[in-house]
């Protein structure tokens, strides 16, 4: 599920349900909304209403609406089945046989069983008719309110940073890109993500989450920076591509990004734009803690 991707929350009858937006598309969690029904095993009532033959044709008939890679006969299937004492349907099943996109499975950390609002509304509304109404209007609060608005506009280019980042100490900051030792300038990383991680934290991914231990369960490395350190790493991104083009060796790649993060440092710490953002940046979060407390 590597898309732009967006995560907040809202609260709905004391229950907390996530919400991302992916590409455009707003998907809240089944299995936050199952909880109020059933906290203990929320995959239950999940798969209860999956096996309802009028809950299948809704699902086909939205994926045909809205979906032109969805799989027409494996869902005629599944729809002649529903109903059954037999018939069983977990969402991982719907998505891979039928090529959904209305439902979506989440793994690892804040995973979870996702589905489009139209759908989640639909579940909600079989769950409790006085919980769907709840939901609709925390819904439509989250989709109006201002700080929202702003983390849908700026996630593109990853403008903003967790609220409790903590990587650059004021030592850092008036040193900001590292030297590089001669081992690291001669140690061939296994990503190439790595290469700009070096080349402008001076760490790769795993010493950072070695040394960040508590941040590295919420976040990695980037999610964590300051917008400036974003930009650099963007602009350090496409450079090295065009390095690795041009048949330069790996080690030698990192030493010319180094050294071009040092200098657009220099040049960008204290732009004017660059500022501004940062400042819109600050006062969202700010709202984004407001309306958490």
């Amino acid at each position: 599920m590597k898309k732009d991707l967006i995560k907040t929350e809202m609260i709905v009858k004391d229950t907390i349900v996530n919400v991302i937006r992916i590409n455009g598309s707003n998907y809240i969690s089944l299995t936050d909304l199952a909880r109020y029904a059933n906290p203990e095993e929320p995959k239950i009532p999940i798969q209860t209403w999956m096996r309802n033959k009028n809950v299948i044709s809704f699902l086909g008939l939205w994926e045909q609406m809205y979906n032109s890679n969805f799989k027409g006969i494996e869902f005629e299937t599944f729809e002649n089945e529903a109903g059954k004492n037999s018939f069983y349907l977990s969402p991982q099943k719907w998505i891979n046989t039928t090529n959904a996109i209305g439902i979506i499975s989440k793994s690892g950390n804040n995973g979870g069983t996702y589905a489009h609002s139209d759908i989640a509304f639909e579940f909600a509304s079989w769950l409790s008719p006085e919980f769907k109404l709840y939901l609709i209007q925390e819904f439509e609060r989250l989709k109006k309110n201002e700080a929202y608005q702003n983390q849908v506009e700026w996630h593109a280019n990853r403008m903003l940073s967790k609220v409790n980042y903590l990587i650059h100490t004021d030592s850092i900051k008036k040193n900001i890109i590292p030297m590089l030792s001669d081992k690291q300038k001669n140690y061939v990383y296994a990503e190439e993500a790595d290469v700009l991680n070096v080349a402008l934290f001076g760490m790769t991914a795993k010493e950072w989450r070695e040394k960040y231990p508590e941040l590295a369960k919420e976040g990695n490395i980037r999610d964590y920076t300051d917008l400036l350190h974003l930009i650099i790493l963007s602009n350090l991104e496409a450079k090295n591509a065009d390095l690795i083009a041009s048949g330069i060796l790996q080690k030698d790649r990192l030493v010319i990004l180094n050294q071009t993060a040092k200098e657009q440092v220099e040049l960008l710490e204290n732009n004017k734009n660059i500022k501004e953002l940062q400042s819109l940046q600050t006062n969202v979060n700010k709202k984004l803690i407001k309306d958490k407390n």
